[in-house]
């Protein structure tokens, strides 16, 4: 019987050096799979191997785990399919015919509440968003920067914010991999603590209304001003051909899936909580709700014309290649979770943590942590992988509330990817807005550290009372 040690902490905690070293969160979390059996059972390094390939697999002997896995997969198959029926383009359409902007403000507020409310995945939010509104930036002479941050920071920040799309279910599996007996009544209790992507929308929304601009976004927008064009950056948005696509496409097409995904997934859980939410299923509520949207979207294709079966085949195939990836780390992530909970490395480090530092200091301290792994390796999802683990079985051993540890490693995780010039969103959105790379970084990054101060001193005194 192993007990738990210090080299009970060197799986996870090697894994975060080498992403942060290598910025490869796969080939990382791969590593600490295979020093954590070769620790477990003494194993040399080939029979260390073979055991951690053997727990890999063993990922899928959970079938909760499989569904997600495979929900991961679906989404990319969904967005692909919104995109080649012409879905964004038509929303875009019907933005325009129907005049709802008439001026600057305005056009902010449309990249806001676009942000807000096409949360099915972070970079669909900024492609959509950066699609929508970067014809109207340039009309009112707004900068490409300010663009970049309003969806930078509706995008992440609302997706962890909601149970109800692909950041929920990686969330609520990576849960269920600690044996938290209620992952989704976690995750829900969760969203009153998340205090970074609570402070970012509100300081979004108020620069917005205030018209706030702080050092290098004033200065981004009085060029804007001066030259009458978002920006000269020398980059061309990614997603010009994007935003070409299906130029007779109706809102129907992107619209009407979205909305079957958000109804069907309260309605999945409450089916398999036999009439309560926090009781349900959140792995097969999720497959279901993803499997009605795309079919509800095919069916509306098929019937109507707009593409083809074949079309709608390749759309699939790109759509899960794509999220392939994410699939990957998302599994690797679980296995991972099961070789340290094998180790015992949760309670092992809350036992130190007790003993070494001030309970109040754990959370500010866990959420600090998390933002720096995320800013270091440019990926909140590779963070989560790494970090809920160990936050959750700290909470979990000392026996407080699960929810604010889980918050404090969300909000940790959004904060350091929201800053970081590496992660994929920040670039994403700095082609989908057609903002120069540094530039946003660099305009968004006060507005990024004014939302992180916020949380700090937000999470030191819910420790002080909670805790």
């Amino acid at each position: 019987m192993y007990e738990a040690n210090w080299l009970s902490i060197l799986p996870p905690i090697l894994s975060i050096f080498l992403a942060i070293l290598s910025r490869q969160v796969i080939f990382s979390l791969g590593f600490g799979i295979w020093i954590g059996y070769c620790i477990y059972e003494s194993a040399n390094p080939l029979t260390g191997a073979a055991l951690a390939l053997d727990g890999v697999i063993g990922v899928f002997s959970d079938a909760g785990d499989t569904r997600v896995i495979l929900f991961t997969l679906l989404v990319g198959a969904l967005i692909a399919t919104i995109e080649v029926t012409g879905g964004v383009r038509g929303f875009i359409n019907l933005l325009q015919r129907n005049k709802w902007v008439r001026n600057g403000r305005q056009a902010q507020w449309l990249a806001y509440f676009t942000g807000v409310f096409i949360f099915i995945e972070s970079n669909i939010t900024l492609l959509v968003a950066g699609a929508v509104s970067r014809p109207l930036f340039r009309e009112y002479k707004l900068s490409a920067e300010k663009l970049a941050y309003i969806i930078d920071s509706t995008s992440a920040p609302v997706c962890v914010l909601l149970p109800f799309n692909a950041w929920g279910a990686v969330i609520i599996s990576l849960l269920v991999s600690v044996n938290i007996e209620s992952p989704i009544e976690t995750f829900i209790g969760a969203i009153a603590f998340n205090f970074y992507p609570i402070a970012v929308l509100l300081v979004c929304a108020f620069a917005i209304l205030k018209n706030v601009e702080i050092g290098p976004m004033k200065v981004a927008q009085n060029r804007a001003q001066a030259v009458s064009q978002v920006s000269n950056n020398r980059y061309r948005a990614e997603d010009e051909n994007f935003d070409e696509k299906g130029s007779e496409g109706a809102a129907i097409f992107m619209l009407g899936p979205i909305l079957v995904l958000v109804l069907c997934m309260p309605l999945f859980l409450l089916l398999t909580g036999n009439g309560s939410i926090t009781e349900g299923s959140g792995s097969k509520s999720v497959l279901w709700a993803v499997i009605s949207a795309l079919s509800f979207s095919w069916i509306l294709t098929l019937t109507t014309g707009v593409c083809s079966a074949a079309t709608l085949k390749s759309a699939f195939l790109t759509g899960t290649s794509d999220l392939m990836p994410v699939a990957t780390t998302l599994m690797l992530a679980l296995a991972l979770g099961d070789v340290a909970n094998l180790l015992g490395t949760g309670p092992y480090i809350a036992q130190l943590a007790s003993e070494t530092l001030p309970l109040i200091s754990l959370v500010p301290l866990l959420f600090l942590i998390s933002s720096f792994i995320a800013f270091s390796i440019g990926s909140s999802w590779g963070t989560f992988a790494i970090m809920i683990p160990i936050g959750l079985n700290i909470a979990l051993a000392l026996d407080v509330s699960t929810s604010l540890f889980l918050a404090a490693v969300l909000s940790g995780a959004v904060f350091g990817d929201h800053a970081s010039p590496i992660s994929d969103t920040t670039v994403v959105a700095s082609m989908a807005s057609g903002s120069d790379h540094i530039s946003h970084v660099r305009t968004q990054l006060p507005y990024a550290l004014i939302s992180g101060m916020i949380a700090t001193i937000a999470f030191l005194v819910t420790g002080i009372f909670v805790l």
